[in-house]
């Protein structure tokens, strides 16, 4: 007789592959110790997570209709569909699917709901009696250095100089895993809208401050030190999952064309170059990059 799950998990995240996969993955590993998964996605996305779900009958994809949202091309519906430069609009789109989440929630009946981004999210599991976990797939370190955010910080593009020049905060448990001055402005888009009247930095220290518990993609063995840092900071447990590999890829053979080129070279002598799903590369950068391969002397697919 078969076992019925133990726990039915609800996941709602960030509209990118960057985040979509990895929670997809952390779906896999809690459906292979007989959890049932509700996945929340951009109706667009679920014929590109299809094939990553390694566990079709505990893993149920709810697909979600996204809002066209001014400032957007038509269609948009993840991160991979635009320029970067236009995060802080797309990053509006999951807040206004709430209604869509809520009936689904209200229904589903979930006993714990994961999430990223979306500050509200603790604040609705709570009023529905669902325990909710704000779980991280960015290491640990760059949480932890990062300042909370105060009454001071509520004003969009506020002077991020004056928050940074303090970092990193007393107890940080590293004098080397630091930022040089000459780093500092990398931080400044976390004092820059992320959504509607809020920072970056407002709605993920919200995010977290408002969960039940927080996890993160890591390993005690790498970042144990910072993650118990986090869980001072803030109050409450951290777990962490480990760095959840993708499923093992298929065993199907390749392509004729892919497995004739490539049984042409011995083994180790071909460089596959890849630069995520979300990452644009403009004409100059790309042919910059390609004379520094030609310049290695070896075979590579890009």
């Amino acid at each position: 007789m078969e076992k019925s799950p133990e726990l039915h998990i609800a996941m709602f995240l960030w509209f990118a592959f960057g985040h979509i996969i990895p929670f997809l993955h952390l779906s896999n590993e809690l459906a292979e110790r007989g959890h049932k998964i509700t996945f929340f996605s951009p109706r667009k996305a679920q014929p590109k997570l299809q094939h990553l779900n390694s566990h079709p009958h505990l893993i149920t994809f709810h697909p979600l209709n996204v809002p066209h949202l001014d400032g957007l091309p038509p269609g948009t519906e993840t991160a991979s569909d635009i320029d970067r430069s236009l995060t802080h609009l797309l990053v509006i789109a999951p807040d206004r699917t709430r209604d869509q989440v809520e009936a689904a929630l209200r229904t589903l009946n979930p006993h714990i709901l994961f999430y990223d981004f979306a500050h509200w999210a603790p604040v609705l599991a709570s009023q529905l009696g669902i325990k909710s976990v704000c779980h991280c797939s960015v290491s640990a370190v760059v949480v932890g250095y990062r300042p909370l955010a105060n009454d001071q910080d509520q004003e969009c593009g506020g002077d991020w100089r004056r928050h940074l020049r303090d970092l990193p905060a007393p107890g940080y448990p590293s004098s080397t895993v630091v930022l040089r001055p000459r780093e500092l402005p990398s931080m400044e888009f976390v004092y820059k809208p992320f959504g509607e009247e809020i920072t970056f930095q407002q709605r993920v220290t919200t995010a977290f401050v408002r969960s039940d518990t927080i996890s993160f993609r890591t390993c005690q063995e790498i970042e144990v030190p910072f993650c118990d840092y986090i869980s001072i900071r803030y109050g409450k447990p951290v777990f962490l999952t480990g760095p959840i590999p993708p499923p093992k890829p298929s065993s199907d053979p390749l392509e004729d064309r892919w497995a004739q080129w490539l049984g042409g070279f011995g083994p180790g002598s071909v460089l596959f170059c890849t630069f995520g799903s979300e990452n644009i590369i403009v004409q100059d950068q790309f042919q910059e990059l390609i004379l520094g391969l030609e310049l290695l002397s070896v075979m590579f697919v890009y």
